[in-house]
C-alpha cells in the first residue's frame, strides 16, 4: 500500500483552512479519479479501491474540511455543501488537470453531484453511492443520533465496538476491515482518551438543515449530463428503491447496481464491489 499524504490551502468566509488528501498512483497521470466519503468519515476510506485503480488513474482521497488530517472552520456554519464544492474546484486546480472522475459515497455523491451540475464541470464520469436527489428523513435522523455526540473512549477495543455498531449498515466486513476504518477514524487525545478524527460542530448545520423531512435534489440532479453510476446498498435507508430507479430515467439517465447484504452504504472493501466501480469508470 503506497500513497503520499498531501495538503492544499482552500478559502472560505472566514478565511483559508486545509484540506488533507491521499495522493495514489502516478503523480502524471492525466486520468484523475477522486474519491469523496461520507458525512463523518475521511479519505482513507478508500484505500482498497484508491490501491486497486492506481494502476489506471492517479487516485485522490480528499478529507473533507473538518474530518481526518484536514483542519477545522472557525465558523460552523459554513459546514455546507456550496463550501465543499468550492473546496474541490481549488484542489482540481491544485492538480492541475482539466477533467476528473468521480466516486463519491454519500455526502461525497451531494458534492460531487453539486459539481457535475455545474455549467463547465470537470466531472466528466461519476458514480454515486447510496446517495441521490431524494434523501430520507428517516435516514438523516438515523444519523443525527450520532453525529456530533462526540463521543470518547478509554480503550482502541471500546472504540472499534462503537465503529462496528453504528455502522453496521456497512455490511460483513472483516475483522482487518473493521480496525482499518476505526484506526483511521479515530484519534487518542492528550487525555488519553480516543475519539472520532472529525469536528463534532460539523453536526451544526447538518442539523438545521436536515431537521425532520426528506431533502428534495431533483432539480440540482436534472443538470446533470456526465456518464452516472448509481451504487444502491440493498437494504438502504438513505436512498430509496424508488429514487433510485427514478434516477435512470431522468437528468444523465444513469445505470443502476445494487449490492446485497449492505444497507447504507456500501464501502469498496471487498473485490466484487471494486469490480463494479472499475468496469463502469473503465468501459468506453
Amino acid at each position: 500500500m503506497q500513497f503520499k499524504q498531501q495538503i492544499v490551502q482552500c478559502l472560505g468566509p472566514s478565511g483559508l483552512h486545509r484540506m488533507a488528501y491521499t495522493e495514489w498512483g502516478a503523480r502524471d497521470n492525466p486520468r484523475v479519479l477522486i474519491c469523496v466519503h461520507g458525512l463523518t468519515r475521511n479519505g482513507r476510506d478508500f484505500d482498497a479501491l484508491a490501491e486497486a485503480m492506481s494502476g489506471h488513474y492517479r487516485v485522490i482521497c480528499p478529507d473533507v474540511v473538518g474530518r481526518g488530517q484536514s483542519g477545522h472552520l472557525r465558523d460552523p456554519a459554513a459546514y455546507v455543501i456550496p463550501q465543499y464544492v468550492a473546496d474541490m474546484v481549488t484542489l482540481i486546480a491544485r492538480l492541475n488537470v482539466e477533467s476528473v472522475h468521480w466516486v463519491g459515497t454519500s455526502m461525497g455523491g451531494l458534492i460531487g453531484m453539486g459539481l457535475a451540475a455545474q455549467e463547465g464541470s470537470p466531472v466528466r464520469k461519476m458514480v454515486l453511492n447510496d446517495v441521490g436527489p431524494v434523501i430520507t428523513a428517516e435516514s438523516l435522523q438515523r444519523i443525527g443520533t450520532y453525529v456530533g455526540a462526540n463521543p470518547d473512549w478509554a480503550t482502541f477495543d471500546e472504540a472499534l465496538a462503537f465503529v462496528k455498531f453504528v455502522s453496521e449498515p456497512f455490511g460483513a466486513l472483516t475483522e482487518a476491515q473493521w480496525y482499518h476504518l476505526t484506526e483511521t477514524g479515530i484519534v487518542q487525545g492528550a487525555d488519553g482518551r480516543w475519539r472520532f478524527r472529525y469536528d463534532p460542530l460539523i453536526a451544526e448545520p447538518f442539523r438545521a438543515a436536515f431537521a425532520d423531512k426528506d431533502v428534495d435534489l431533483w432539480p440540482l440532479y436534472e443538470q446533470i449530463k456526465c456518464p452516472t453510476l448509481v451504487i444502491r446498498g440493498a437494504q438502504s435507508d438513505l436512498l430509496t428503491r424508488d429514487t433510485w430507479q427514478k434516477m435512470a430515467s431522468c437528468g444523465p439517465q444513469a445505470k443502476l447496481a445494487e449490492i446485497e447484504g449492505v444497507g447504507h452504504a456500501p464501502m469498496f472493501q471487498s473485490e466484487d464491489q471494486i469490480a463494479v466501480v472499475r468496469d463502469f469508470l473503465l468501459s468506453a
